[in-house]
Order: structure tokens, then sequence, then C-alpha cells
């Protein structure tokens, strides 16, 4: 069976309007108010920066290690939130377009992936790490199912592993320096992260 590309992006916009729905729901539920979303604001802002400082070195990018971060410390919702946002935002930037649904989509995973293994992955550094690269891995993986349904408008098996091996050398820069900024970052970013949480009474959230 042929799946188009009009119907995987049908696919996709509900995934993205339901992940944000969800959202908003928790807030009402958990009456957290906007302190989360003015912590999920500046979370985006930090990963649409990194992206842009790093916009000259291909696939070398802190994005993902903040993505992960942030649903760590706030929860899968937060997690989405952080890299669909990011995509979004960036892309204004980097240039819209239909790829632009397919990295918010794809990034908003990884986040909340992060968010519902929270409690192994702030344990335990090198599943942390481990995960950051199959984090890049991901990314490369989900975004060449868009590249496939682009030039064929379904997805053809040959092309797609055509565009794997293409992009094998971005995948491993991707995955290596996902690792690399999430080192660098995990320990000071996630001490303000905490402290976040208890100055802001988000102590019940999930991680």
């Amino acid at each position: 069976m042929r799946f188009h590309l009009t119907v995987v992006y049908g696919i996709i916009l509900a995934i993205l309007v339901i992940a944000f729905r969800q959202f908003l729901v928790m807030l009402e539920k958990k009456k957290q108010d906007f302190r989360l979303l003015v912590i999920i604001s500046v979370l985006t802002a930090l990963s649409v920066t990194g992206r842009l400082i790093f916009a000259v070195l291909p696939g070398f990018k802190p994005v993902t290690a903040v993505v992960i971060l942030s649903g760590i410390y706030f929860g899968k919702e937060a997690g989405f939130l952080t890299g669909s946002l990011t995509a979004l935002i960036s892309n204004f930037y980097f240039g819209q377009g239909a790829w632009t649904p397919f990295q918010m989509m794809v990034w908003g995973i990884i986040g909340a992936i992060a968010g519902i293994g929270s409690g192994l992955l702030r344990k335990n550094r090198f599943v942390l790490y481990l995960y950051s690269a199959a984090a890049g891995a991901m990314y490369s993986l989900l975004m060449d199912i868009y590249t496939v349904f682009w030039i064929d408008g379904y997805l053809n098996g040959s092309r797609y592993l055509t565009a794997l091996l293409t992009s094998l050398p971005f995948t491993v820069i991707y995955a290596v320096s996902n690792v690399i900024f999430m080192v660098v970052l995990r320990k000071p970013v996630g001490r303000k992260l905490m402290r976040v949480r208890k100055k802001f009474g988000l102590e019940s959230l999930k991680m």
C-alpha cells in the first residue's frame, strides 16, 4: 500500500494538533498557569539560538541536547513542544517549507521520548549519551522519509535506502555532536533546570 504525501501530511498535522491540545489540557488540570509556558519559551529560545549560532556547521547543533533536557526535567509534553517549536521558529531563518512539519514532529518525538524515559536518562549519564546519539540517527531516519515522499510522492523503498546511505556522513556527525553537546550541557543546564523546577513550584512534574 502506498501512502502518498498528502496522507502523511494529514497524519503529521493531526499529531501536532493533538500534542499541542494535550499540553494545554495538562496546564489546565495541574493549574500551572503560564509558568511552564514561560520555561518552554526560554528553552525554545535557547534551542533556536543554538541552531542559528552553529548554522555554518551542518549537522553540528545543540538543538537535540536542549530538547532532550527539556523533556527530562519538565515532562514529555514540554519536550515535544520545545522540539516542535524550535523547528517552526528557527525555520523562519533557515527557510519554511514542506519539510517543516516533519522537523516539528521528529524533534517533538525526540523530546517526548526523553520525557517518558526521564528517570533513567537523568540518573544514568551513559544511557543519556546513548539516547543522544540514537536521537541523531532517529532524526535522519525519519527526515529521509520526507525526502523520499518529496521526490516520489510515496515511500519508495529503494529510494529510501539510497537516501539513508547518502546521508550517512551527516547522520554520524549529528549523532556525535549530540553526545558532545550533552556532555557539555548535562550538568550546568541540568542544575539550573532543577532550580527552576523548585522556584516555580513544578516539583509535581514527572521526571
